[in-house]
């Protein structure tokens, strides 16, 4: 018996909006409810800024780009540029950290922070993303900014067999050779068969050599990892078995990497003439950087549980980051004249679980309530793999939190929402020793424990049937970077229940804003504050990058404008205004702008799509990151604006794809090389214009 009941795909939802430079061409009477979050409300009942990024405009950006971060970058205004490297660093949204997931499993790894998390998955797996702006707690761990969670294709079907094959070919449009070709290829196929339904997916990408503006080789990040000249696949497999209408239990499984080809290396720069960070060809020391993760989750739902709904998920991830070899002053030992290359590789492994029920029209259909419970050990560690020494410690977080969230609607025009959530937390850490270059101290081991209540609250109140006001508090907790805290103890008599710099990070958000909805004119515009009394900020402490714990405030101001023209144009546009200062004088006062590697410039998107004909459709867009001054002048950012365009014609048989990004060919360095760290290593020109060709076809 094969189901078609949709609200066994919507399981333990939140109230959303829909920002219009994320969504296309959505009927304005459409209902919307999220996966990511933990009430069932409806879209125009939100108190909370969502952005909802719909198949469509995966496969747009697709078109443009491979890279995942560059896709969020393109379509969210309020997410930092992208780096356009393997390691996201800097890549903030809103300012905070972001906990990126699939289907719900955490993929960031806060405990060491290495700055991968943005890519454990290849686009061509995910059926939409949600991303959830702002701190919550609504998932635990690691959203003191957003919630982006990637939702991966759905093999829910009444077709026996139906399948797609894509390829795509990418080159710069200056100097092209064969180095700096990119190819790409991505096959799936889904299909049902009595009560089991299934999906399978595999996607391989060789990326080559990127070229700046000038047709100059693009600079080699090859400790931190790069994405040019990589290669990488995903494969993805998904098994649905229904026991009745409402009674489902699904498993998935995703095996990504990504991992460079070792064909170039980097050649530092010159900051204070302009000179970018280069690339030679030639064989870097050690081995080849890399993400290797695998992604498991077993869920199982039943929308009538005794007249509730039920959803209990179990997940495991393994991630593996590994950076390039560096004669880094980390590694060295005073000991001994000679120069270690050494290189390290982070590795967590994550197990949880996920419970939740929920029921609906209590109280003469005026109450919905969802209660559950999370649980999650996370053990992460970081060694140096060229010499097998410990450069982080084996570390343990046991985490479980009890949760409670409502929906109350007294009158028609006025929703109220409110939650709790007990966080209870603990750190195992065994005595361990540091390297040579931080006095190799011993450091005793201990198990620092700290429970924390945090909560949500919000209203939304419908002004007319069109227009709504809408307000929310949510708190975030989070964990310092415990890696670099741990691997930067230099002094003797040490233990690691003493560390103030182990305390949680809890983040209060403050948001208000209003929004219209109203035949061809979408409108949304919101204003947020974001505090922490004791914050995490990355500081260079003799070339050791290290955390210091410091009150941090946010604050700035996102809006989106939708027009559709007629049925065949719509235009788009979002803009983000952002500022963010830290106590650096342990006064409890803010005083000193946060740079580049926290917090975004100020960013506006606009974009026209076209249907001009049933078999010909365009796409328009433009991304501008306006300059943005430092307390630190070295760190000012002069401004770039990116413009892509696509076109996709169908064809008799399949369609056919040509896009250019980067259309006018701008000549920039990254923000991320201007205004995070001033380093020559790190010095980055930006991607010049490339072509890319593709055809994709559905038998």
């Amino acid at each position: 018996m094969k189901i078609s009941n949709k609200k066994l795909l919507l399981p333990i939802t939140v109230s959303t909006l829909i920002p219009l430079y994320a969504v296309a061409q959505a009927p304005q009477t459409e209902t919307m409810v999220v996966m990511s979050s933990r009430t069932d409300l409806t879209q125009e009942n939100s108190a909370q800024v969502v952005s909802i990024i719909t198949q469509e405009k995966i496969e747009q950006q697709l078109a443009l780009t491979s890279d995942s971060s560059q896709v969020l970058s393109n379509l969210l205004p309020a997410y930092s540029p992208n780096t356009q490297k393997l390691n996201n660093s800097s890549q903030t949204f809103r300012g905070r950290s972001v906990l990126y997931m699939i289907d719900g499993v955490p993929q960031s790894n806060p405990l060491r922070e290495g700055s991968r998390s943005a890519h454990t998955i290849d686009l061509s797996m995910v059926e939409r993303i949600e991303v959830i702006h702002g701190a919550t707690a609504i998932h635990g761990l690691g959203a003191t900014g957003a919630i982006i969670n990637f939702i991966t294709k759905s093999n829910n079907t009444s077709e026996p067999l139906k399948q797609h094959f894509d390829l795509q070919l990418t080159t710069p449009t200056n100097d092209a050779d064969t180095d700096s070709l990119a190819y790409r290829a991505t096959y799936n196929a889904k299909g049902s068969k009595d009560n089991w339904d299934y999906l399978v997916g595999v996607t391989g990408d060789v990326q080559g050599i990127f070229e700046d503006a000038n047709g100059n080789d693009v600079g080699s990040a090859t400790v931190r990892g790069d994405l040019m000249d990589s290669r990488s696949y995903d494969g993805f497999v998904k098994l649905g078995y229904w026991f009745s209408d409402s009674e489902n239990l699904q498993f998935a499984v995703n095996q990504y990497q990504v991992k460079g080809q070792m064909n170039y290396t980097g050649v530092p720069g010159d900051r204070d003439n302009g000179i970018a960070t280069s690339s030679v060809k030639g064989r870097p020391v050690g081995k080849a950087a890399l993400n290797d993760v695998q992604t498991y989750s077993l869920v199982y739902t039943d929308t009538d549980f005794s007249g509730m709904s039920l959803k209990a998920q179990t997940f495991y991830q393994r991630f593996v980051g590994r950076y390039g070899a560096t004669t880094s002053s980390s590694f060295q030992d005073p000991s001994t004249p000679e120069k270690i290359y050494d290189q390290s590789q982070n590795e967590s492994d994550k197990i949880g679980a996920k419970f939740s029920l929920s029921k609906e029209g209590l109280l003469n259909q005026t109450l919905n309530i969802t209660g559950g419970l999370d649980l999650l050990k996370d053990t992460t560690s970081q060694n140096l793999i060229l010499t097998g020494r410990t450069y982080v410690p084996e570390t343990t977080y046991y985490n479980y939190a009890p949760f409670l969230q409502l929906e109350y609607q007294p009158i028609e025009r006025l929703v109220l929402q409110a939650g709790v959530r007990y966080e209870n937390a603990k750190l195992d850490i065994p005595t361990y020793q540091t390297v040579a270059a931080r006095n190799g101290v011993t450091v005793d081991g201990g198990s620092p424990s700290f429970d924390k209540t945090v909560y949500n609250a919000g209203a939304v109140f419908k002004l007319t049937p069109s227009v709504s006001a809408f307000a929310n508090y949510s708190q975030g907790f989070g964990m310092p970077d415990v890696g670099r805290v741990l691997r930067g103890v230099k002094k003797t008599g040490q233990d690691v229940d003493d560390l103030i710099d182990l305390s949680p990070i809890i983040t209060d958000n403050y948001e208000g804003g209003f929004r219209i909805n109203k035949d061809s004119l979408d409108f949304e515009i919101s204003y947020y504050e974001s505090i922490s009394k004791l914050g995490s900020r990355i500081v260079n402490n003799g070339g050791l990058y290290t955390i210091k714990r410091e009150r941090k405030e946010i604050k700035g101001a996102e809006a989106s404008v939708g027009y559709q023209f007629n049925q065949q144009h719509r235009f788009v546009t979002g803009y983000s205004y952002i500022e963010g200062k830290s106590d650096t004088d342990g006064d409890n006062q803010v005083d000193t702008k946060l740079t580049g590697a926290d917090i975004p410039p100020n960013r506006l998107r606009i974009a026209w799509t076209a249907q001009w004909t049933p078999d010909l459709f365009t796409m328009l867009q433009a991304n501008h990151n306006f300059d943005r001054t430092f307390d630190d002048e070295a760190l000012n950012f002069n401004g770039y604006t990116l413009v892509d365009a696509s076109m996709e014609y169908t064809l008799p048989v399949g369609k056919l794809r040509v896009s250019v990004a980067n259309l006018l060919n701008e000549d920039y360095f990254t923000y991320y090389s201007q205004s995070a760290y001033q380093d020559d290593d790190f010095y980055f020109k930006g991607r010049g214009r490339t072509l890319t060709i593709g055809y994709g076809l559905n038998f």
